[in-house]
């Protein structure tokens, strides 16, 4: 499982550099044809935030699998004392983002995007689906379902070792 995580997460930070190479070299144009051209391009603005949106959530999911993400561990560091209370409050709390992940991520990200494709929702400027952009949300939601369940893995094998 470890080569698989280590795999996933080489090919999240390859993806989210790309989407940062995208996202610079958009605003970049955009900058450019604006002052020095003159001549504001259309399709910069879209693409700058679109390019936005995947990388926001893609470096989230990568965050989440190296353990980088933003946490408030004030009630872990209270229970410094007690690892196994600490070890068992980790799994609730990963417990916790696994159900948000799948209700709100996964399961509401994907009807989003099904819904949005059967409107045919197209962007104005670019004319894609704009399914394509919400397609964000699951994708991103299924990278850190496979963080969270490796971590939950790691925390119930952490509290049997501790009885």
């Amino acid at each position: 499982m470890n080569k698989l995580i280590t795999l996933l997460e080489r090919v999240l930070a390859a993806f989210c550099v790309v989407l940062c190479v995208g996202l610079v070299i958009s605003v970049v144009w955009q900058v450019f044809s604006r002052y020095v051209l003159n001549a504001p391009s259309a399709f910069t603005d879209e693409t700058a935030r679109f390019l936005f949106i995947w990388v926001g959530l893609v470096g989230a999911a990568y965050g989440l699998g190296k353990k980088k993400h933003l946490a408030i561990d004030l009630l872990l560091m209270k229970l410094e004392t007690a690892p196994k209370k600490q070890a068992l409050l980790q799994l609730v709390i990963n417990i916790i983002s696994i159900f948000f992940i799948v209700v709100i991520m996964c399961y509401g990200g994907t009807r989003l995007v099904l819904d949005t494709i059967a409107a045919g929702q197209i962007s104005p400027v670019l004319g894609i689906q704009m399914g394509l952009v919400y397609l964000a949300l699951p994708v991103s939601g299924f990278f850190m379902l496979i963080f969270l369940a490796r971590d939950v893995i790691t925390d119930i094998r952490q509290l049997s070792t501790q009885n």
